[in-house]
């Protein structure tokens, strides 16, 4: 994710998708399972799921460099099997939701929701490339969510440049707007239909799937 976002209580609108989504998770499970033989994209993509898997999304993973180390080898590995590939054309389009991510301000958040008297929900990426936008999401369930505006541009095969524009922190029947806080770029090393691998210019990294539903605001 290259683009922060800090999040409190709203009502987040979710409007399922009639397009069936396999479950990050389950993939790397069933390719354990099958004796098949794989690509290395496959296996790559396995070999990254099976790491992350059992890290709460990045937090045990900050007391861990052996296994940062680890995941981030697999992020390469899984990178240069996507090398050369258009990784910024509508595929990009989708509701992402975190599995992984090394971004701190994210993981502060996702750790220390409690002190709000919440937990956090999913943490989401918003894309829309024919419209030029990009929303980052943390929810807070039942009625919380903070999202932060940005209009996206894309720069090349793999890389988007994106501006902050506005931020809100929204509860259940009130809001408050925020003003908009920085710029930079995205790289979507890896995509397919399940899951997305971005690095950032702040050398952060992300692994999202694509969510079972379409985030609105």
């Amino acid at each position: 994710m290259a683009a922060t976002c800090i999040f409190l209580p709203a009502t987040p609108n979710f409007s399922h998708s009639s397009r069936r989504r396999t479950s990050a998770a389950a993939f790397a499970i069933r390719s354990s399972l099958t004796g098949q033989s794989q690509s290395p994209a496959a296996a790559a993509k396995r070999n990254l799921l099976t790491l992350i898997a059992g890290q709460e999304r990045g937090l045990k993973t900050q007391s861990n460099p052996q296994a940062l180390s680890q995941i981030i080898d697999a992020i390469d590995s899984l990178a240069a099997a996507g090398r050369g590939s258009v990784t910024t054309d509508e595929s990009l389009s989708d509701t992402w939701r975190l599995l992984w991510t090394t971004e701190k301000e994210q993981l502060f958040i996702i750790k220390n929701a409690q002190i709000f008297g919440t937990a956090a929900g999913d943490v989401l990426q918003v894309i829309d490339v024919e419209k030029k936008t990009l929303n980052n999401v943390i929810t807070f369930p039942p009625d919380g969510v903070f999202f932060v505006r940005s209009d996206i541009q894309v720069a090349s095969a793999q890389r988007v440049n994106f501006q902050f524009t506005s931020a809100v922190l929204r509860g259940k029947g009130w809001e408050f707007p925020l003003p908009p806080f920085g710029q930079g770029w995205f790289e979507t090393v890896y995509i397919d239909d399940e899951i997305r691998v971005v690095k950032d210019i702040r050398k952060d990294y992300l692994v999202v799937e694509r969510a079972p539903y379409s985030w609105k605001e």
